[in-house]
């Protein structure tokens, strides 16, 4: 049987470069996004579309679309992005970061943890500006606290999941040139999640539960 890999995010940016290369590699790509994208249309993946990964129902109407269908990579990729300071403070985007980044992840594994077999393999697309380490100018407090939130959750679904034989991954794609930052960025969707896939490649239940640049570089916490 192919390898079944799921993605949320999946019709723009990163998440769609997952389902285009991943699908080259032959794999059996489930696409799960709020809307449908051309470009991802066009692709040899199946889609599960009008999922919002914030919304319990749409999680679960998910989980049953999924029922009985063994996951053997999961990728919590769906992201938003915003910049919020003491300068320019908005609560509601802060709360719908929170929502989306954070805990919508943990949603849509625990959503889906039947479905992860031993030697399954779950990778949170995180960043380092959830590095409380690595932050040396302030700003994007929503942004963020989501990100070392889904951190924080991430390394406790590593000390559950590995008893089952899956490994959680904590990556950071770099600077990319996505619609969520203008198309600023240091690299491609494309460089993005070619590295990306290394990384998950690597992931086993030795390293489960680490932060990773995709560079292969370990990020601070």
């Amino acid at each position: 049987m192919d390898k079944h890999i799921v993605i949320t995010g999946a019709n723009r940016g990163i998440g769609l470069e997952f389902c285009r290369q991943y699908s080259q590699q032959g794999y059996h790509v489930t696409a799960v996004v709020r809307q449908r994208s051309k470009e991802l249309e066009a692709l040899p993946v199946d889609i599960i579309s009008d999922i919002d990964v914030s919304r319990e129902a749409d999680v679960m109407a998910l989980a049953q679309q999924l029922q009985g269908r063994q996951i053997d990579i999961l990728i919590n990729n769906a992201g938003i992005f915003s910049n919020e300071s003491l300068h320019d403070m908005d609560f509601t985007r802060i709360e719908a970061q929170l929502a989306v980044n954070a805990v919508a992840p943990v949603r849509v594994t625990y959503a889906l943890q039947s479905l992860l077999t031993s030697g399954a393999k779950v990778a949170m697309v995180t960043s380092r500006m959830g590095s409380i380490a690595d932050n040396s100018s302030g700003a994007y407090i929503g942004y963020r606290m989501s990100k070392a939130a889904l951190n924080a959750a991430g390394v406790s679904l590593a000390h559950e999941l590995k008893p089952k034989g899956v490994a959680v991954a904590l990556l950071h794609p770099g600077f990319v040139q996505t619609q969520m930052v203008n198309f600023a960025g240091d690299i491609g969707p494309d460089e993005a999640a070619s590295r990306l896939i290394q990384r998950i490649e690597a992931l086993n239940l030795s390293n489960s539960g680490r932060f990773w640049h995709s560079n292969g570089d370990e990020l601070p916490w």
